[in-house]
């Protein structure tokens, strides 16, 4: 009997403390829905972005092992994206891991893509928020470089949420932003390329082919699709096979004498029409949404606001293309610490700057 005693009262004692956390997180709760709703009298930014800078210092003033910096800076990433979301930022971006940090010492590299790892596993769990919100979650970066569990679970990821079209984070891996306009650069090249080469073939083929003559006895009426036969032959012949799929080892000498196998193509007879007459046209050029679309931040607008904590400045080559009009703010606080009223600072700074930053834009 005596022994029952003090286990009734730790009961019952426990069960109160459950009862007031439970009344202490409702009216939390209510009272953060209330403090979002006077917020979103004014405007709200549509795409903030993250540079979450101070984990390893954080241990270090916690006198924590280095690798719980970070494990603490996932626990503000979550709350803070749950501030978002329910505030109506559609878009988040984070700067996860920079190229350059591969530079540092391998037993730590490993040890964030360990975390990493986990935590992309975590990701797919049905109570994650990435489902209770319905995110989509995109990776930004060149993966290529990723260990191929980390690349695979990632992959993996962003399959999963694909469906999810209520808001989007976007997490920066293996990424810097110099990284980013080479990989956008090459890749607008390399569309160029073939409206360049069609280009060439056009006005080859008007200088060869006079009025009143035919292309192969007809008359030509798209030369597009006389370009794109062809230029299917050449891409059969550079695999190493004809077009009927036997071995071909002319590969070279094919495409030294493109101009050559044009010009055996064209019987000079006959009629050419107005449409071709009309074919001749100048160079292609790389323009500025060529290289935009090519970056890996086209899935989502450029950020309104970009937040970096532990009080620096610094981009550290972080969307260095997308925040030529974009605000900065740069809370003290250390990653891991940051929270509510460092946000609902950054929405206000935002708001009082948006009617100067809409003016500037409209004057771009």
């Amino acid at each position: 009997m005596v022994t029952s005693v003090p286990n009734k009262v730790g009961n019952y004692s426990s069960t109160g403390n459950g009862v007031h956390k439970l009344c202490f997180d409702d009216i939390t709760n209510f009272l953060r829905r209330c403090l979002f709703r006077v917020l979103s009298v004014g405007p709200i930014p549509t795409h903030l972005a993250f540079i979450m800078d101070g984990n390893r210092r954080y241990a270090k003033k916690q006198n924590l092992k280095e690798g719980e910096g970070h494990k603490a800076g996932y626990l503000a990433l979550m709350s803070l994206l749950r501030y978002c979301y329910e505030l109506g930022i559609k878009y988040v971006t984070i700067y996860a891991f920079s190229i350059e940090n591969f530079k540092r010492r391998p037993d730590e590299v490993q040890s964030l893509m360990d975390l990493m790892l986990e935590k992309m596993e975590a990701l797919l769990m049905e109570e994650s928020i990435v489902n209770q919100y319905g995110i989509r979650v995109c990776f930004i970066g060149n993966l290529r470089l990723l260990s191929e569990p980390v690349r695979v679970a990632a992959e993996k990821v962003m399959k999963v949420t694909s469906n999810n079209s209520k808001a989007m984070l976007l997490v920066c891996v293996a990424y810097t932003a110099s990284n980013e306009i080479v990989h956008a650069v090459e890749g607008s090249c390399q569309e160029k390329e073939k409206e360049f080469r069609l280009c060439n073939l056009n006005n080859n083929v008007m200088d060869d082919v006079k009025e009143g003559e035919k292309i192969n006895g007809m008359v030509v009426h798209d030369i597009q699709d006389f370009y794109e036969d062809t230029s299917a032959e050449s891409q059969g012949l550079k695999q190493g096979k004809g077009c009927n799929g036997t071995p071909y080892h002319a590969c070279e000498s094919f495409e030294s004498n493109w101009d050559q196998v044009l010009t055996s193509k064209a019987s000079k007879s006959g009629e050419v029409s107005e449409g071709f007459r009309n074919l001749r046209q100048e160079d292609p050029v790389i323009k500025l949404v060529d290289i935009e679309k090519h970056m890996y931040m086209a899935v989502a607008p450029d950020p309104d606001m970009l937040i970096r904590s532990s009080g620096e400045s610094r981009l550290s080559n972080f969307l260095l293309w997308q925040t030529s009009n974009c605000q900065l703010y740069s809370p003290a606080a250390l990653w891991p610490e940051i929270g509510l009223s460092q946000l609902v600072w950054a929405i206000l700074k935002f708001q009082q700057s948006h009617s100067y930053l809409e003016k500037k834009m409209k004057q771009l």
